[in-house]
Parts: C-alpha cells; structure tokens; sequence
C-alpha cells in the first residue's frame, strides 16, 4: 500500500529539518534532499515497528494555513 504524507522543511543553521506531519517524525540533512531521503528512511522505520493499532492514518490532508502575529517589544 502507497501512504502519501505531508512534509515540512525548514533550515536550522547549517541542517535542513524534515517532519512528517501526520507521524511525527523528523530528520535532517545536510540538504534538501538528503533530509527527504533520510525522513523518508525514518517514517518507513517507524511504520513498520508501530503496531498498525498504535497508530490512525486520516483519509483526508491536514490543512495548512499561516499564523501572522504583530508584536511589539517595549
């Protein structure tokens, strides 16, 4: 069966981060691709060492959207 799950990337000092939405995983890399290679190695590791009760797969995609905040420091 073909599981297709939401990444997001982001760049932390010289790695960049992978996560897995609806897992929770995360890994890294030194870049793009090596962060997807490698968070895709994580989530197959993880999948097949959960019990399939331990975890739910949503039918559906999260919703994604932006948070925009105005501060002001004193």
């Amino acid at each position: 069966m073909i599981y297709k799950f939401t990444t997001i990337l982001t760049k932390e000092s010289k790695w960049y981060v992978a996560r897995c939405v609806e897992l929770g995983v995360v890994s890294q890399g030194k870049t793009i691709e090596e962060a997807q290679k490698n968070l895709k190695e994580a989530a197959e590791l993880y999948l097949e060492n959960t019990p399939k009760s331990k975890f739910v797969l949503s039918k559906t995609s999260p919703l994604i959207t932006t948070l925009e905040l105005s501060l002001s420091h004193a």
